[in-house]
């Protein structure tokens, strides 16, 4: 247990120490060192400003746990998050930190059955982590009850703001009891949020912990672009030419580390899978044997791959594009520890390209493309690893107890006909290349790298092709002539830039209109050819 003394030191009780242990994790994160004191020992409100993958689902989940009463089976503490995919990574997080705590835990959000939802709310749910529409759907069925709540969490306000979501946060607020604690979390605080803060908040305290900047300097980082059904294919391609692959294998839901993990083992690799769902034995058994090197990949879900501290992997592999650039870097940065240049790679489809510049430009890194190895050059590395491993058995010595064996073979063969006949026994299978399938190349296959964005502002607006190109430059750093092809209309205009410029400008954008539709948004193209 004593390398739990950060977290110890932070007043966790020993229950929840050793669900931390068990859950893999060793020191507890800036935001976590600030915010877990404060919510254990004070009972005012919290505002925390704090990016994504900084670790603050524990900072806030972990004394939330300590407040809570246990088999209550009434809602005592609502999650309101922006997105379903939001909604249940908190509350897989939450279920995994819980131990033996008997506390129930629910995501409820818009595409899952409400009555479902409503079943699950009627045993006795004691944590509802919610998306606003969704949770203002049940308080109108009078299917949710708001009345008796000790906390409320709003994680990443900014981006509900965006999504147009605060007029509801405001509604769902004004249905809870006043007696409440209340923490919000947001990455940035525009004067929205702080005046959310200022109406609904009890003489809060604001915790603020610094951007760490996105870089990931000791990383090696590669993409190769495949097409979704030859992922696999790719990835036992880049196992395979590795000497010592050790590593991590990122997929974006339980069903697919359960799938790709099983699909290893059954052509010979070690891997173990890492979820949600696995239990606090088998995690801490798992990491275990991944840390003693007995398993050498471990295929898992960023929730699920919090907290992990594995010295000298040689690998971070994406297998899925992870959802934005802060765990982009969050899952690299595995690699690379200790001076030791770790290498990181991603696979995308051709419809994905867009998704990594805007990773690549908001990141500030470098992902150069590569060419996947072919059969024949896996085959070259195999060759060379048996030979190597044979020169480096012989300068150890100790095999004179197999001279005998080895003369009464040699008796009446040719000593290279021995050595092929016995090469061929043991690595016949090893060597064989149809154990690899065909890979499509499918590089530039729907993807010309630029897109086309609508403005809502035209010729009414004043607007000119050079004026439109300073409109623009005022809150983006891009290049005039990277805009082209610009048609100015009477009410809007069209444009095309680059795809990772298009990334940035659409993200400014929807941060300055303030939950409003945006003045730049994509272009339908069938619009764009009608209006033309």
């Amino acid at each position: 247990m004593s390398k739990l003394e950060g977290f110890r030191a932070l007043g966790l009780s020993p229950e929840t120490l050793e669900a931390i242990g068990k859950k893999g994790f060793e020191e507890p994160t800036p935001i976590q060192q600030q915010i877990i004191p404060v919510f254990l020992e004070k009972e005012c409100d919290i505002v925390g400003q704090a990016q994504t993958g900084t670790g603050k689902t524990a900072a806030f989940g972990l004394p939330l746990l300590e407040h809570l009463k246990e088999r209550a089976r009434y809602v005592q503490t609502l999650i309101l998050t922006p997105t379903r995919e939001l909604a249940i990574q908190v509350a897989e997080e939450i279920n995994s930190l819980k131990g033996k705590k008997d506390i129930q835990v629910a995501p409820i959000y818009g595409g899952q059955s409400i009555d479902l939802q409503f079943a699950k709310l009627k045993r006795g749910i004691d944590i509802v982590v919610g998306t606003p529409g969704r949770v203002i759907d049940h308080l109108k069925r009078g299917t949710l009850k708001l009345a008796e709540i000790t906390h409320m969490i709003l994680d990443e306000a900014d981006e509900m703001l965006n999504m147009g979501f605060i007029e509801d946060v405001e509604e769902i607020i004004r249905t809870t009891n006043e007696n409440k604690r209340v923490l919000l979390f947001s990455a940035t605080m525009p004067t929205p949020i702080l005046n959310l803060a200022r109406r609904f908040m009890r003489g809060y305290e604001l915790i603020a912990v610094k951007k760490e900047q996105l870089t990931a300097d000791l990383t090696d980082q590669i993409y190769f672009e495949v097409a979704s059904s030859d992922r696999f294919e790719a990835l036992c391609r880049i196992v395979d030419v590795e000497p010592e692959f050790y590593g991590l294998i990122f997929c974006r839901t339980k069903i697919d580390v359960d799938l790709i993990s099983n699909k290893l083992n059954d052509r010979g690799y070690d891997a173990e899978a890492l979820h949600g769902d696995i239990s606090q034995k088998q995690r801490e058994r798992i990491l275990n044997d991944f840390k003693r090197r007995r398993v050498t990949m471990l295929v898992a879900t960023d929730v699920a791959a919090r907290g992990i501290d594995v010295a000298d992997l040689t690998h971070v592999i994406n297998y899925s594009l992870p959802q934005d650039p802060e765990s982009y870097v969050h899952r690299i940065g595995r690699t690379g520890r200790a001076g030791k240049e770790g290498t990181a790679i991603t696979f995308i489809t051709p419809d994905e390209y867009r998704k990594l510049s805007y990773i690549k430009k908001i990141a500030n890194t470098n992902i150069r493309k590569e060419k996947l190895p072919g059969v024949d050059e896996i085959i070259h590395s195999k060759k060379q690893r048996i030979r190597n491993k044979i020169v480096e058995a012989m300068d150890q010595g100790g095999y004179s107890g197999y001279v005998t064996l080895a003369m009464d073979i040699l008796q009446d063969k040719e000593p290279i006909d021995v050595v092929s006949a016995m090469l061929k026994y043991y690595f016949q299978d090893q060597l064989d290349e149809s154990n690899y399938g065909r890979i499509r190349d499918v590089s530039g296959v729907n993807r010309t790298g630029r897109a086309r964005l609508f403005v809502a502002l035209g010729r009414q607006d004043g607007m000119t092709p050079r004026k439109l190109i300073e409109y623009l430059r005022e809150d983006v750093d891009i290049e005039s002539s990277l805009i082209q092809d610009i048609r100015i209309m009477d009410n809007f205009s069209f444009l095309t830039v680059p795809f990772e410029d298009a990334e940035l400008i659409l993200d400014v954008f929807k941060k300055k209109s303030r939950g409003k539709r945006p003045v730049v948004d994509r272009a339908r193209e069938k619009n764009d050819r009608r209006r033309g």
